[in-house]
């Protein structure tokens, strides 16, 4: 008697369409109806091509009725489903050999401070006897050359495996690549995007940057081409957002933040630090004013649930000693080392969290069609 189970035994040495494996095996047959004379089969082809289409339903007719009964009418309903992924051109990231933690410094908002604390932490760091180095990723404005004093430094060249590398400038034990290295202080880079993202790409693979615990990379205000660029080159360990309490700029850290926390993008956000806190003045050491706002930014990362870093108070030395290229966390005492001292403490035990709780960093990849998707890259 005809049955669903006869059916189901005739096509148990039936292939895929695509050749790869067995139809029942890989849940390929959906639906079996008989009526009748009639048996109706819903099964998966695995591939789009005719060819194999055509010869996918030979062999289950043929088995059939071979099987069966050769004069039993035969109707397949094809369910088509690839299990290989569009071909489309894909820009792939490569990790930097050596290179132990990539962290991105970013703020949505121009000048709440992210250039001042992104060579404060690098400095703090390397006190701490950690390996570090700048990768400065703003191509418009690039100040970590003025702050790390090395206005009138060049990189220099190397040769490895046979391939020629620049060689960053060092300053105060950490190593720093920017485009400022490359334009005059008073030329300004007029460039397009595409110009821009290429140059990013050129410092980032053509640099020898050697065995790093932290590579920590200044971003440009806002989400754009370099962001992009940045995340899909590079398989980037976490963020860190900087924001001052201010609403208006405090909105745009939202966003910054919102960047790295996308679906397509999934960069783990390690926490914000508020700069300008509060002011207190020098001949009145207990007094906090609260220039703009208290406490914005601690509320924005509880908010949207990241840890809080830190807060940096505005004191004068801080501007003062990034003018003259020496950063104020070198200052043997004072409040302002302690306070990126407390930050970067935070920022192990957030980067400790995510390593041990959180999936590997990913390299994100950009496609010409189907905007992005990812790639896991152990850490």
């Amino acid at each position: 008697m005809l049955s669903k189970t006869k059916v189901e035994e005739a096509l148990i040495e039936i292939e895929n369409a695509s050749g790869k494996g067995l139809l029942l095996e890989s849940n390929g047959l959906r639906n079996v109806q008989i009526l009748g004379k009639e048996v109706v089969v819903d099964v998966v082809c695995d591939s789009p091509v005719l060819h194999q289409k055509k010869k996918f339903e030979v062999s289950i007719i043929q088995a059939i009725h071979a099987r069966i009964d050769v004069k039993l009418q035969i109707k397949i309903n094809l369910i088509i489903e690839s299990t290989e992924a569009p071909s489309v051109q894909q820009i792939k990231g490569k990790p930097i050999p050596g290179v132990e933690h990539i962290i991105a410094i970013a703020s949505g908002k121009g000048g709440v401070g992210k250039s001042t604390v992104t060579a404060n932490m690098a400095v703090t760091l390397s006190k701490m006897g950690f390996k570090v180095a700048i990768l400065d990723a703003d191509i418009y404005g690039p100040s970590i050359p003025l702050m790390m004093d090395l206005v009138s430094d060049r990189p220099g060249g190397i040769e490895i495996d046979g391939v020629r590398k620049m060689e960053p400038v060092e300053s105060y034990g950490v190593k720093v690549m920017s485009i400022g290295f490359f334009a005059g202080t008073d030329q300004a880079v007029v460039w397009r995007g595409p110009m821009a993202t290429k140059a990013l790409n050129q410092m980032i693979s053509e640099t020898f940057w050697g065995d790093l615990d932290f590579l920590l990379i200044d971003l440009p205000p806002g989400t754009g081409d370099i962001h992009l660029s940045i995340v899909q080159a590079l398989p980037i360990t976490g963020a860190i957002v900087v924001s001052t309490p201010q609403a208006i700029a405090l909105a745009d850290a939202r966003k910054g933040a919102g960047m790295f926390q996308m679906d397509a993008i999934k960069i783990p956000v390690l926490g914000i630090i508020e700069n300008m806190s509060y002011f207190t003045p020098e001949d009145l050491p207990e007094n906090k004013y609260y220039l703009f706002g208290k406490q914005g930014a601690k509320d924005l990362a509880n908010e949207i649930k990241v840890p809080f870093l830190g807060e940096l108070p505005i004191i004068q030395t801080i501007r003062e000693a990034g003018d003259v290229g020496r950063p104020a966390a070198l200052q043997s005492d004072g409040p302002v080392p302690l306070a990126f001292e407390n930050i970067i403490q935070n920022t192990m035990l957030s980067l400790s969290k995510r390593v041990e709780d959180l999936p590997p960093s990913e390299a994100v990849r950009i496609t010409t069609m189907a905007g992005c998707n990812a790639r896991k890259r152990e850490i």
